[in-house]
């Protein structure tokens, strides 16, 4: 068991780890100490005892973590069901058949996550009265024809999409210590990322604008403006685990295409933040 490639390993996830633990020589002694009064045997549990102190107080339980995409999933379940609903809102065929899948898709992210909790003997969050005007309770936000324009729906889906997406990742670190919860919740990580792809493409199609891509191009909000930009800052970053992506090695490579190749993610405090109008107090 070679130790220091382990400690190099979780140092590349997370720079700050021997902040935590005091400095990485602090570290590595204290654990060369330990073990060597240990059977080998043992050196797992105690390698596992060193990062639970040193993360002790900075996540929150699988539980909480669960809830907080299920508070996502409702608005995205809730949303799709409410424009397929809408009368003339989605053109026949092809838009209204994209439309039905992704409503299908969050309704059984939804389900998912409610017996997922349900395994853990965990509560599911109730789901919340939504806005989707953005008026927090007004039905008067900046969003109140979605379900009328359908340029406008298709804005907002994007938004939500892009937000889930920047969501997922940032929690994600945070379900490590079960396998098949990480596992999961990365299967609905890339199936949101398929969405946010498919609506930028209606978009596009819709608006006949080919500036819009399939993906984030550094903070662009791909025309829907100002209102929805919380969604977007942080990911106009270039540079990913330490190292310049734009021009690296010499090659030609813009901070635009830098900033496609990742998505950043975005902090629990940012997503409610974001998401905070539109749902009812």
């Amino acid at each position: 068991m070679n130790i220091n490639n382990i400690l190099t390993e979780i140092e590349k996830v997370d720079p700050e780890v021997y902040d935590r633990l005091d400095t990485r020589r602090s570290a590595m002694r204290q654990f060369a100490k330990a073990s060597g009064r240990i059977a080998l045997t043992a050196v797992p549990f105690l390698l596992g005892g060193m990062f639970k102190k040193a993360y002790a107080g900075t996540t929150e339980s699988i539980g909480d973590v669960l809830n907080y995409a299920l508070t996502l999933e409702y608005l995205e379940a809730e949303f799709y069901k409410a424009a397929v609903a809408s009368s003339g809102l989605i053109p026949a065929g092809a838009p209204t058949a994209a439309i039905t899948t992704i409503r299908d898709h969050e309704v059984a992210h939804v389900n998912f996550l409610k017996a997922a909790l349900g395994s853990l003997s965990v509560t599911p969050v109730d789901q919340p009265t939504f806005d989707f005007s953005g008026g927090k309770g007004s039905g008067n936000g900046p969003f109140k024809n979605a379900f009328s324009d359908y340029g406008l729906f298709l804005a907002v889906a994007q938004t939500f999409e892009d937000t889930g997406v920047r969501a997922y990742k940032g929690r994600a670190a945070e379900l490590m210590s079960n396998n098949d919860v990480l596992t999961a919740a990365l299967n609905i990580h890339s199936v949101e990322a398929r969405h946010a792809s498919h609506i930028r493409s209606m978009r596009r199609a819709n608006l006949n604008n080919s500036s819009i891509k399939p993906w984030i191009t550094l903070k662009d909000t791909g025309g829907i403006g100002a209102a929805v930009q919380a969604s977007y800052d942080g990911e106009e970053v270039t540079s990913q685990a330490g190292i310049e992506i734009k021009n690296i090695n010499g090659a030609a490579i813009s901070a635009e295409a830098a900033s496609e190749s990742f998505d950043e993610p975005l902090t629990k405090d940012q997503v409610l933040a974001i998401v905070d109008p539109f749902i009812v107090p």
